[in-house]
């Protein structure tokens, strides 16, 4: 009965002391803390940054030149037309020509889908060899090619008309093709090497045992494996590819210009009135490839990058 009452007095003074002490575990953190002010305030200027112009660029799309002329850029439409994304497709006038961006757009998806299509292929291909085929030579061509990743656009422009013009190609859709494929490939083999290097080296070894080749490995296990990178790269290509202007602008004619090229001389036309509801919507409709990819692959772009993008 003493060794019962001793163990009660001794567990009750026990609670007393934790009751004493408080709280176990970290202090709870206040929802309006100088940290979350600091940070949520810089997300909401940053954001504002960037959405602000996006919204003086919607709403005046969608008004009429007499509504803009009252010069109230924020205010948002009294009435609602679409003519100015009408005009800016089919009807707006570079010159002699006064097709819009219609012709543009079709020219950059003859130039964007080749292109990535060669260049993610020629890149991964690249990137599985160097990652898990070691061959004499190897970190010398993956030197050369990071060096290539860093090599200003603008040297190189002259001696590619060179090139291009011996070969051809200057002028024409399949030149600008081919510089978009070169020019994308250095980075995207660093990607692709990068990623395959991060994947489990036993599941190359097993194939490896089991009798599977080059091509075997490539197709059966790797690619399966890497949708996310595959995603990134395309995101990449579709991004700097749709939004070039000046391999567009030097590589080609003016029957096979970009759509960004079509931009530039529809803002930048100096024949009759200033319609700036026409370029706002002309603008729009160029940025929204890029801006459709981005919402449809985002979490596979970030899962990609966070796979092995940025490992070395």
């Amino acid at each position: 009965m003493a060794e019962l009452t001793l163990n009660y007095a001794q567990g009750d003074a026990a609670t007393r002391a934790d009751a004493l002490a408080g709280p176990a575990g970290p202090k709870p953190r206040r929802a309006l803390s100088r940290r979350n002010i600091f940070i949520y305030g810089t997300l909401i200027v940053v954001s504002m940054y960037y959405l602000l112009p996006l919204y003086v660029m919607i709403v005046t799309s969608l008004k009429g030149m007499p509504e803009i002329r009252m010069g109230n850029i924020f205010s948002p439409p009294v009435e609602i037309t679409f003519e100015p994304w009408v005009k800016a497709w089919a009807q707006a006038c570079t010159g002699l020509n006064c097709e819009g961006l219609s012709r543009g757009f079709w020219n950059s998806v003859r130039i964007t889908v080749p292109s990535v299509v060669l260049s993610i292929a020629i890149a991964s291909i690249n990137g599985y060899a160097l990652a898990n085929w070691r061959f004499k030579g190897a970190d010398i061509f993956f030197t050369i090619l990071i060096f290539g990743a860093f090599i200003p656009y603008q040297v190189m422009l002259y001696p590619i008309v060179i090139l291009l013009r011996e070969m051809g190609l200057y002028g024409g859709l399949y030149g600008l093709i081919l510089v978009h494929s070169i020019f994308g490939m250095p980075i995207l083999t660093l990607l692709f090497r990068n990623y395959f290097t991060s994947l489990p080296e036993e599941l190359f070894k097993a194939a490896r045992v089991d009798g599977a080749g080059f091509w075997g490995i490539y197709f059966k296990i790797m690619l399966p494996m890497s949708l996310p990178i595959f995603v990134v790269a395309i995101i990449l290509q579709v991004t700097g590819i749709w939004n070039d202007f000046l391999f567009g602008v030097v590589y080609t004619r003016p029957d096979y210009y970009p759509m960004t090229v079509q931009l530039n001389n529809i803002v930048n036309s100096v024949q009759g009135v200033k319609e700036y509801n026409v370029n706002m919507a002309a603008t729009l409709l160029t940025g929204l490839v890029p801006l459709v990819v981005y919402f449809v692959s985002g979490k596979l772009f970030v899962r990609g990058i966070a796979a092995g993008a940025v490992k070395g």
